[in-house]
C-alpha cells in the first residue's frame, strides 16, 4: 500500500502563559451588521517566518485589505512543537476574540511533548490550505537529484542530517520518516534535527549544518528564485505549477505522496455568536479575491472546509498521526 497522510508541518513558558488566565470577551455583533470584525487576534505557535506564521499574517492582511475584519493582531507565542501555544488556547476558555493557526505539527505535537491540552479540546473554526512537501539542499550541495540523495543516504543514514521546520510528530519530521521507511531505511535511524519553524530551518540549510531539508515548499520559493537553494523534489501527487521543472517523488520512482494542510482553531466554550463571527470572516476571505490571488502566488492548495465538517477532519487526522507515531515508538 502505498504510504499516504491527508495532512497536507518548557514548564517556564507554560507558567507565564498559564497566568494570563481566561478572558471572555463580549460577542461582536458586526457580523449581523455587515460592518467589519474588529479586535480578533490570530495566535501563532512557532516563531516568525514559517509556514504558520506566513498563512496568519496572508490572511489577516486579505481580511484588512477586503474591510472582512480590520486590525487583526497577528502575534506568536513559540515553543513545544505548538502546544505552548495550544494551552494558551486551551486556558482562554469562552474567549471568542482568539484563535490560533495550527496544521498537523500541533496534532503530532500534542503526543511527542506530552501535552495535558488537546486539540479535542479547542473549537474548529477553519481549514484553509494544503501544501505539498519538498526535498531541499542548498545551492552546494553535492546532490543533484533525489536519486544521488536517496543513494547517499541508504549508505549513511545516521551520518546525513535532515531537518525539519517542527518538532517530532510535526509533518516536516514524518516527511522525511515516512521517505525513509519507502526507500528502504529504518527509521529509527535517521539523523532528524528540529527547527521550531521554517524561520529556524532556512538559515540552518544555508549554513549546511544539515544536508538537506523537509518542509512545504512554499518555505522555499524565495530562495529557489535567488539561487540559494535547490527543490531536488515535491511530494504532491502531480508537479507544482510555482516549480514546473521539480520532479514528484512519485515520477522518481518513489512511491511516496504527503500533504500537509494548515486551519485555524478556537479556544473551547466561546459563544455561537463568536463562532459565526470567525466563521464569517474567514468564508468571506476564502471567497476573496485578494485571497485567491494568494493563494496561487504561495502555491498553496485550496481545502476549505469550516465548523464540524474540520472538527471531523480533525479527529481523523489525530487517529491517522497517533497511529505512524506509535509505530515509531514516539505515542503510547
Amino acid at each position: 500500500m502505498r504510504p499516504m497522510l491527508w495532512v497536507t508541518t518548557a514548564a517556564l513558558a507554560l507558567a507565564s502563559v498559564t497566568a494570563c488566565g481566561a478572558t471572555a470577551n463580549k460577542s461582536d455583533s458586526n457580523a449581523d451588521s455587515g460592518k467589519p470584525a474588529t479586535g480578533l487576534r490570530l495566535m501563532v505557535p512557532n516563531t516568525a517566518g514559517g509556514g504558520y506564521d506566513t498563512t496568519a499574517r496572508v490572511a489577516a492582511k486579505v481580511m484588512d485589505d477586503a474591510k472582512i475584519a480590520t486590525g487583526v493582531q497577528v502575534f506568536n507565542l513559540p515553543g513545544a512543537g505548538g502546544t505552548v501555544g495550544l494551552q494558551r488556547t486551551v486556558n482562554e476558555k469562552g474567549n471568542g476574540k482568539l484563535a490560533m493557526q495550527m496544521g498537523l505539527g500541533v496534532v503530532g505535537a500534542t503526543y511527542t511533548s506530552k501535552s495535558k491540552a488537546t486539540l479535542t479540546q479547542t473549537t474548529p473554526l477553519a481549514k484553509l490550505v494544503e501544501e505539498a512537501g519538498a526535498i531541499v539542499v542548498p545551492k552546494n550541495s553535492p546532490y543533484k537529484t533525489i536519486g544521488d540523495l536517496v543513494t547517499a543516504w541508504k549508505a549513511n543514514p545516521k551520518g546525513m542530517a535532515v531537518g525539519g521546520g517542527s518538532s517530532p510528530g510535526g509533518p516536516d519530521h514524518l516527511l522525511p520518516m515516512q521517505l525513509a521507511q519507502t526507500v528502504g531505511i529504518d527509521p529509527k535511524n535517521v539523523n532528524f534535527v528540529s527547527y521550531d519553524g521554517g524561520g529556524e530551518l532556512l538559515p540552518a540549510l544555508l549554513g549546511s549544518k544539515i544536508a538537506f531539508g523537509a518542509s512545504g515548499f512554499g518555505e522555499f520559493l524565495d530562495q529557489v528564485e535567488s539561487g540559494q537553494v535547490r527543490v531536488l523534489a515535491v511530494t504532491s501527487e502531480k508537479p507544482i505549477d510555482a516549480l514546473k521543472d521539480v520532479p514528484t517523488l512519485k515520477s522518481s520512482g518513489i512511491d511516496l505522496v504527503f500533504t500537509n494542510w494548515r486551519g485555524i482553531v478556537a479556544p473551547p466554550g466561546i459563544s455561537d455568536a463568536d463562532k459565526k463571527v470567525w466563521i464569517d470572516a474567514l468564508t468571506k476571505m476564502h471567497d476573496s479575491a485578494e485571497w485567491k490571488s494568494e493563494l496561487q502566488k504561495h502555491g498553496w492548495s485550496d481545502a476549505f472546509v469550516t465548523g464540524d465538517e474540520f472538527g471531523k477532519f480533525l479527529t481523523d487526522q489525530d487517529k491517522a498521526v497517533a497511529d505512524i507515531l506509535t509505530k515509531l515508538g514516539l505515542a503510547a
